[in-house]
């Protein structure tokens, strides 16, 4: 392994350590030396790496974009041209889903670092151009399935599917999962009002 590889390799498992403290033991459980720990690295390794909690944070958040992005894999879904409005909801249930079940831990330290960012500004804007690409594909996504107003949807959307995503980690609803089809059906009523009559995905 280069060196370049094997400082990439370091740095995405103090990364992955860090969204699994986030998960476990909230903002305040995450320190340099419980990421040592945790990863089983040498104490000050961390810190050689990130070496101020902003720097922690922005390497959790930049790691928590790329992990995202694979579960969402909105670059995989078939193409909505095609498929129409029906493509789009099968594709968006499947990621929403995962989200809820397989990545659950990863969802719950998106919530945490969220949250943080209501009092850094600093990460704020970090964490804000993080998720920008995944605003920009869902936009393109829904001009592709005739959205009138794709900017204004693609909020009441990514609203729709946060709401449904925090209740069901850390809400009311954290004990009962909806399965895929609860999830599909959901969507479908959304984008069913969204995109107007002419286009309902019955």
């Amino acid at each position: 392994m280069s060196v370049r590889s094997a400082a990439a390799a370091r740095a995405d498992l103090v990364a992955d350590t860090a969204l699994a403290l986030l998960a476990e033991r909230g903002m305040r459980g995450l320190t340099h030396r419980a990421v040592d720990e945790a990863a089983g690295l040498p104490q000050g390794s961390t810190s050689n790496l990130a070496r101020t909690r902003q720097a922690l944070l922005e390497l959790a958040v930049r790691r928590l974009a790329e992990r995202e992005a694979r579960v969402l894999a909105l670059h995989e879904m078939p193409d909505p041209g095609c498929g129409g409005p029906r493509s789009l909801v099968d594709g968006l249930a499947l990621a929403t889903h995962r989200a809820l079940t397989r990545n659950r831990e990863l969802t719950l330290a998106r919530y945490e670092l969220a949250l943080e960012a209501t009092r850094r500004p600093e990460l704020r804007a970090y964490f804000d151009a993080a998720g920008a690409r995944f605003r920009e594909q869902l936009a393109e996504l829904l001009v592709a399935v005739g959205s009138p107003d794709p900017d204004r949807q693609v909020l009441s959307l990514v609203a729709w599917s946060d709401g449904l995503m925090f209740s069901c980690v850390a809400g009311a609803f954290h004990a009962r999962v909806p399965g895929l089809d609860e999830v599909r059906a959901g969507l479908r009523e959304l984008l069913d009002g969204m995109l107007g009559a002419g286009k309902r995905l019955v």
